[in-house]
Parts: C-alpha cells; sequence; structure tokens
C-alpha cells in the first residue's frame, strides 16, 4: 500500500510539470519582452528583390520555352501522323516515323528536367543573394520598434497584433526603391 502513492505519483506525474513552468512564464509575460512573428514564406514570395529575380529567371528561360513548345508541337504533329497515316505506309516508314517520334519524345523529357533543374539552381542563387537583404530588414526592424524575439513561420498560432510581415515588407520595398 505504501507504493501505491509513489506510482500514482510517476504516472501523472507528467500532468504536474507545467506548474512548475507556470511561475517563469508569468515573470516573462510581466516583464517587458516584447515578441514578434514574421511569416517567412510570405517574405520570400513578396520581397520585390525576389520578385525582380523571378521577372529575370523567366526572361532568362523564356527562349528554352518557346523551342521546348516548338519540339512538343512537332512531336504532337508526327504523333497525329503516326495515327493517321501509319496504317498506309510500308512497316519500314512506319517504323522510322515511331522511331523519330520516340526520339523527339525522348529529347523533350530531358530538356524538361534540365531545365528545371537548372531553374531549381538559379532559383536557389536568386533566394541566396536575396536572404540577406530579408533577413537584416526584419533584424533591423525588430532592433528599432524594440522587439527581444522574432520568431519565424512555421509556428501553430501567431497573433495578428505580433505580426510584422507587412512592415518589414515595406521596409524591403523602400530598400528597394533606393537603389539603382
Amino acid at each position: 500500500m505504501s507504493g501505491e502513492p509513489a506510482a500514482r505519483c510517476r504516472r501523472f506525474g507528467w500532468l504536474l510539470w507545467p506548474l512548475f513552468l507556470l511561475p517563469s512564464l508569468l515573470a516573462a509575460q510581466a516583464g517587458s519582452d516584447r515578441i514578434a512573428y514574421v511569416d517567412m514564406q510570405r517574405l520570400i514570395d513578396s520581397a520585390p528583390q525576389v520578385v525582380a529575380a523571378r521577372a529575370r529567371l523567366q526572361a532568362e528561360f523564356a527562349e528554352r520555352d518557346r523551342a521546348l513548345d516548338v519540339d512538343a508541337s512537332r512531336l504532337a504533329e508526327l504523333d497525329d501522323r503516326i495515327r493517321r497515316e501509319a496504317d498506309l505506309m510500308s512497316a519500314d516508314d512506319a517504323r522510322a516515323l515511331r522511331q523519330e517520334a520516340d526520339a523527339l519524345r525522348s529529347s523533350i523529357q530531358r530538356t524538361r528536367e534540365r531545365l528545371s533543374q537548372e531553374l531549381n539552381t538559379r532559383i536557389d542563387q536568386e533566394l541566396d543573394k536575396a536572404w540577406p537583404d530579408i533577413e537584416s530588414s526584419v533584424a533591423e526592424y525588430a532592433r528599432e520598434a524594440g522587439y527581444d524575439l522574432v520568431v519565424g513561420s512555421p509556428v501553430i498560432y501567431a497573433s495578428g497584433r505580433i505580426d510584422i510581415t507587412d512592415r518589414v515588407l515595406d521596409r524591403l520595398r523602400r530598400g528597394s526603391a533606393e537603389r539603382p
């Protein structure tokens, strides 16, 4: 019987641990600590430096995309011709046409994969270039506004009162407009 309270304590002790944290949480809340939240994904998606980089990348890859579209149209024509005329051609001509279509299909697939990898690499490079500006804008705003801690996303919950994302975006826009 004497071991029963100790076993109960071990079994339900995990319920008591929040009570031990309560005094420190109340002290932190009562202090002048200021906490802010910033939606990092929104900053990355909306920062003018990133938006400008996205436009540059779109222009950089536009010509290659057009060439790929031309090849895809040519493949569609070959596939259509195979469906319409394969039965009317000699076996060798039909086989040659199918081989040409298969080779073009493989080429298009390889090109798409290569362009996708190149685009992802370029996106990473552009984000690496923009990241210091984004990070310093968050830190500068937090220091100027007197925040002690800025928490980035993802978080489970953040009140709109502590969300500084729009203010940091405004700072990034001003900084971008000041640069040539």
